[in-house]
Order: C-alpha cells, then sequence, then structure tokens
C-alpha cells in the first residue's frame, strides 16, 4: 500500500481514537478509512488487469497463538474472505497456522486490518466483563465471535460499494477473475480440502462483541506499530 494512502488512513484513525471525538464524528472518521481501504483495492484490481505482474497471485502463513487461537483464527477468516482472499487453517502446537492465498494487494490490505483488529479485539475483551456466574472463556470465545462476523459484514459493505463506486461493469469481471485464480491456486496447493464443521459456542457474549464490531476501526494501521504493540488476548 502506498505511503501516501497509509498516512491517509492513519490520521483518519487518529481522529477517530481522539477521545474529544463524539460517536458520530469517530464513526465518520472511521468510515471514510474503510472507504480508503476498499477502493484501494478496486484501484490495484482495476490496474493489474493491465499489468498482471503489478500484482501476482501468492500466498503467506499468518501465525495465529493461544490463548483464544481458535477464535483468531476466525477473525483472521472474517477478514481475508471479503477481501478476496481465502486462509487455510492448519493445526501448529497449541495454535494455528494460517496460510492465506490472495492476489498480493489484497493479501497485505487483509494483514493489516487483522493486526489492527486483534489489537481492538483485545482492547474490547479487557473492558467486557462476564456477567456473574458465566463462564469466562466461553464468554470471551462468543465474544469473539460476534465480533469477527460484525466486522466481516462491515468490511463485505464497504467492498461492494467501492465497486459500485468505480461503476464500469468490467470491475465485477476482473474481480470475479481474480477470486477464480485464488480458488485455484488453493486447490493446486491443497488438492483434497475440506470444510470444517461449523463451531457451536455456549457462552453470552455474543452481543457485545458484535456491538464492539460495530464500533471497529477497519481503516488498518501501520503493521510494524501495530504488531509491536499486539496484545494476546488475555486468558
Amino acid at each position: 500500500m502506498s505511503d501516501a494512502m497509509l498516512s491517509k488512513v492513519r490520521k483518519l484513525l487518529a481522529q477517530a481514537e481522539d477521545p474529544a471525538c463524539t460517536p458520530a464524528e469517530s464513526a465518520a472518521f472511521t468510515a471514510k478509512a474503510t472507504e480508503l481501504i476498499a477502493r484501494y483495492g478496486v484501484d490495484r484490481a482495476l490496474l493489474a488487469a493491465r499489468d498482471p505482474a503489478s500484482d501476482p497471485v501468492g500466498d503467506r502463513v499468518v501465525e495465529v497463538v493461544a490463548p483464544y487461537a481458535r477464535d483468531k483464527a476466525g477473525l483472521l477468516a472474517a477478514v481475508a474472505d471479503p477481501l478476496r482472499c481465502r486462509c487455510v487453517r492448519r493445526r501448529e502446537g497449541t495454535g494455528f497456522a494460517m496460510h492465506l492465498f490472495g492476489f498480493a494487494s489484497d493479501l497485505e490490505r487483509v494483514e493489516l486490518l487483522f493486526t489492527s483488529l486483534l489489537v481492538q479485539a483485545a482492547h474490547g475483551l479487557a473492558g467486557a466483563e462476564p456477567p456473574a456466574g458465566a463462564h469466562v472463556a466461553a464468554f470471551r470465545r462468543s465474544w469473539l465471535a460476534g465480533f469477527a462476523h460484525v466486522v466481516g459484514v462491515r468490511l463485505r459493505a464497504a467492498e461492494d460499494g467501492a465497486v459500485a463506486e468505480a461503476g464500469a461493469p468490467s470491475v465485477a469481471l476482473v474481480l470475479a477473475d481474480r477470486s477464480d485464480r485464488v480458488r485455484h491456486r488453493v486447490a493446486e496447493v491443497y488438492p483434497q480440502l475440506r470444510t470444517a464443521a461449523p463451531r457451536r459456542l455456549a457462552g453470552g457474549g455474543y452481543g457485545r462483541g458484535a456491538e464492539a464490531g460495530r464500533r471497529a476501526d477497519l481503516g488498518g494501521r501501520d503493521a510494524a506499530t501495530a504488531r509491536a504493540a499486539r496484545p494476546g488476548l488475555g486468558r
């Protein structure tokens, strides 16, 4: 992502996170940052359609560690899918190695957003006290599920909005072709891939996690800074 784009996003997020901001002002700054990230994805896709070498299909592995490794992996999947990437979850010790596939620009967007959202989720969980008598781990797992679901819905809406804003019917065709090429790459590497069974969660934190997901900043942040500050989501 260009330095100019990152600079704009960082400034918007700094304004959104300013304690002096009203909730409405913060939401407006966050929406603008999300819009920039989505528009960047469409612009890079159109550029790559003219010059494929500028944005090749690739892959990378993201390590997701305990505690709540499966829930963090679910958040990564919720970010990756709307941004036209695919991820394969592989067990690795007490955590997972998430093998991401996508075009270079989309993989970059996924990693930036995921890094930022892990920080935000950790902060949100720290302030979310389970109800009296609730199982703490179950509450936190369901909180993270709600957070991930709403984040995924918001990202898909931002991506759809960027496509609509681009206007040309060819944009949808370009993006569909990119998605097909990513799926083909996954099938080449994992020809016998199976879909995991749906997960059932018993905790009561889903609604509060979903509300935190509605407030989350989706514009990304400088990856090095956020990675250095990445909390572990507690125990």
